[in-house]
């Protein structure tokens, strides 16, 4: 029986050193107001990308050029149909226009403007009027027959639909659209994000082992320990790139099988900066983006001594990386703004901010000023993870990351 409790009494002291060993620390409260702080960043996430949604369907109309003697007409023919669908059903919000001496080219220069985005377009006598609609505008086209039928039948006071030889011809834009490019913001936001949050955070543990076995010693002892940092962020970037090489091209493959409707759907992503240059910036802050995050986690990191301590770090690093997407997604739906402006001046949220706006202003300088003021912050985050590192752990030989010996000096 005394055996038993002595056996009882040491397995509640080893339980309650741990328990204190996890509970008093900094990182525990990170866990212990994680679903809170997840919660938030998703909504803040959650309300970027329907922010970007519904500035862009703000910014959509279908648009009828007729004479003045036909504007209060067709307005109110449209009031009363509208009344027809449900709110999520309706179409595009109508724009009268008084035409020119070339309706024709109006309605052609009407997809081409920056104001807004021109889902369907009808010109000439309501009887056979001509109608333009562009990639995904066929449904606003119908309506747009729809509506000269029923402005005719109320001119006619007969209450029955005339029969009327409608035009419809697609066309498509030589300029990228205002839902294009929201679309493709945020497109480059997510995509970073995703990438980075799969891979960025496996350079926290690539010196636990090192520094268990005192490998690092022998590496600091041998070249400048901010080359041994560096070395070892380029390394696991390396190890991205094939990473995203494999599945880019596996990707690459599988679009060319999507339906017809999968390939519009893509065909709407219109950065302003154009395909090939957005893709190469898209490239150019993915880079940036691992190598900032890479940097942070890796000088946080190396001040972990077990795995325990590198899986509690996994957590505010996540929180960090939802962070930089909540607040990068939100910028993007508002560009030229000052959230947007902060989200490119902030280091970590930079290169998704900066993505963001490849595809929403066609100006390239300021991404050379950009990607100059975020490999000056790689710089910077890994000399003062390397210093933080010989001071904290080579110079004292203490095996505590340096939260625990502050915490340890303050008692």
């Amino acid at each position: 029986m005394s055996r038993f409790r002595r056996t009882l009494r040491q397995t509640f002291t080893i339980a309650r050193r741990d328990f204190i060993a996890t509970v008093f620390t900094p990182i525990f409260l990170l866990f212990l107001f994680a679903p809170l702080i997840m919660g938030s960043f998703g909504a803040i996430g959650g309300l970027g990308a329907a922010s970007v949604t519904d500035g862009a369907q703000d910014k959509t109309r279908i648009i009828a050029i007729v004479p003045a003697t036909t504007a209060r007409p067709i307005g109110e023919a449209d009031s009363r149909l509208r009344g027809m669908f449900r709110s999520d059903e309706a179409p595009p919000e109508l724009s009268i226009v008084a035409p020119t001496a070339d309706p024709a080219a109006q309605a052609r220069a009407a997809f081409e403007t920056k104001d807004v985005d021109a889902s369907a377009v009808l010109y000439g006598p309501l009887d056979a009027p001509q109608i333009l609609y562009g990639p995904r505008g066929k449904r606003s086209a119908d309506y747009l027959g729809l509506l000269a039928q029923t402005t005719l039948a109320a001119e006619k006071l007969g209450g029955t639909l005339p029969t009327i030889a409608a035009t419809k011809t697609q066309i498509k834009r030589s300029t990228t659209s205002v839902g294009g490019q929201h679309q493709s913001a945020f497109f480059a936001v997510f995509g970073i994000f995703f990438l980075t949050l799969f891979l960025s955070g496996q350079v926290v543990g690539t010196m636990a082992e090192e520094r268990n076995n005192k490998v690092i010693e022998v590496l600091a002892a041998a070249v400048p320990l901010e080359s041994v940092f560096f070395g070892k962020l380029i390394g696991m970037f390396g190890v991205a790139v094939l990473f995203v090489a494999f599945w880019g091209t596996v990707v690459t493959q599988i679009t060319s099988l999507m339906p017809a409707a999968a390939a519009v759907a893509l065909g709407d992503l219109t950065p302003a900066v154009g395909a090939p240059m957005f893709a190469l910036l898209f490239a150019a802050y993915f880079s940036m983006a691992y190598l900032l995050l890479g940097s942070v986690f890796l000088g946080v990191g190396a001040q972990a001594t077990t795995m325990r301590e590198i899986q509690m770090l996994s957590l505010p690093i996540t929180i960090l990386q939802v962070a930089m997407f909540g607040l990068s997604s939100a910028a993007v739906s508002h560009p030229g703004s000052w959230l947007a402006t902060a989200a490119e001046l902030f280091p970590l949220s930079s290169p998704f901010a900066m993505a963001g706006r490849a595809a929403n202003s066609p100006e390239l300088w300021p991404h050379v000023a950009a990607l100059a003021w975020q490999a000056l912050w790689v710089t910077i985050f890994i000399t003062v993870g390397a210093r933080l590192f010989r001071r904290g752990v080579l110079q004292s030989g203490s095996a505590r990351p340096f939260w625990r010996r502050k915490a340890k000096a303050a008692a």
